[in-house]
């Protein structure tokens, strides 16, 4: 079976974030074809426009990261019912330049964790928005909506729920399914590429 490389986006930059440790909890729970990097956003000055016509390095180096991903996964805390600055930031650095969208045609999934019941549902819908305009496939069931509680994940990722490590287990599963699905759909002669019996057109 094809390995898939699969660059995931952690949504906080807080050093003991509830999501690094449920994204610890995913990469372990994940079928073996994929393989796992992080792309770090911390690192990202503002976003501007002034940057399209000479992006600097740390952009560039993003543009990149997302590029080389066979998929994107976003495990985000939500802030203030909405996606967290340093993520959206993140999102339009490798948007950009127009054009140069290195989201599109990407398969994502979304996932968070919170203290509240909700578990980032509101940041998530808000999410789903923003790349269904990048033109960012999405993995739209199962919705993945973590209430954290300490006592069960542990700092190594392990889920001492077994309920919970079922759903997470067959999250990761169905996303895996989902990237196949939507790299094969992107191959050459598919609906949407170029007619393949052109003559240098």
């Amino acid at each position: 079976m094809a390995t898939h490389q699969i660059g995931y986006l952690i949504g906080s930059l807080a050093s003991h974030s509830i999501n690094r440790t449920l994204t610890k909890a995913l990469i372990k729970l994940a079928p073996e074809e994929l393989e796992f990097t992080e792309i770090p956003i911390g690192n990202l000055p503002l976003y501007s426009p002034d940057f399209d016509a000479d992006y600097p390095p740390e952009g560039r180096a993003f543009k990149d990261a997302v590029e080389a991903s066979d998929g994107i996964l976003f495990i985000s805390p939500e802030y203030n019912r909405s996606i967290p600055g340093a993520l959206k930031n993140a999102i339009d650095w490798g948007s950009r330049p127009w054009g140069t969208n290195s989201f599109a045609r990407k398969p994502t999934g979304i996932i968070g964790a919170s203290p509240g019941n909700i578990g980032t549902a509101v940041m998530q819908s808000s999410m789903r928005s923003v790349l269904s305009f990048l033109d960012a496939p999405q993995l739209n069931s199962p919705e993945a909506y973590v209430k954290f509680d300490h006592a069960v994940f542990g700092d190594d990722g392990a889920v001492n729920d077994p309920q919970l490590e079922k759903f997470l287990r067959h999250f990761m599963e169905e996303y895996a399914a989902f990237v196949q699905r939507v790299l094969a759909a992107n191959a050459p002669g598919h609906i949407g590429d170029s007619d393949p019996y052109s003559q240098g057109e």
